[in-house]
């Protein structure tokens, strides 16, 4: 089991960072992760309530930042599966119609990263099954509830 920790980027004595392009929510540990997962491959990125350090095969700490900005910087670097009908999958709140409003967050930062995708609700006990076979789970500070998600690796076209 791999455990991976958040390191710091550093930045040049200009406020420079080393690389050009790559947002600073990610961390190296995460970049080398997204390089390692193939086609089909699955990362979750867990609220502050989700069970992370239980369910991880390789866990990365991203404490400080929400869902939404580790979701967007993921989407600059991975595309989506567009082999499968549903490469976003979120926990089910099991509420009809009572939906987080933080997943409307998601769906337009998913359409203006890789278009209309669609996304499928996974019961809670379900999700955690799932997220245990996962290539990487990404803990963060989010503290919204039900802010759980699951994105599924496409192919560099």
């Amino acid at each position: 089991m791999y455990n991976y920790y958040i390191m710091p980027f550093y930045a040049d004595e200009r406020g420079f960072y080393m690389l050009k392009n790559i947002s600073p929510v990610l961390s190296p540990e995460l970049l080398k992760i997204l390089m390692e997962m193939g086609h089909g491959d699955e990362i979750v990125i867990g609220d502050g309530n989700f069970p992370a350090a239980s369910i991880a095969q390789r866990l990365v700490r991203l404490d400080g930042h929400g869902v939404p900005e580790i979701l967007s910087a993921i989407l600059d670097l991975m595309p989506l599966d567009t082999y499968v009908e549903c490469p976003v999958a979120l926990m089910d709140n099991g509420s009809d119609g009572e939906r987080p409003p933080i997943w409307s967050e998601y769906e337009n930062i998913v359409k203006s990263k890789e278009g209309d995708k669609k996304f499928e609700l996974v019961e809670r006990f379900a999700f955690y099954e799932r997220a245990k076979k996962a290539y990487c789970v990404v803990a963060s500070g989010e503290t919204a509830i039900y802010a759980n998600i699951i994105l599924k690796k496409g192919v560099v076209q």
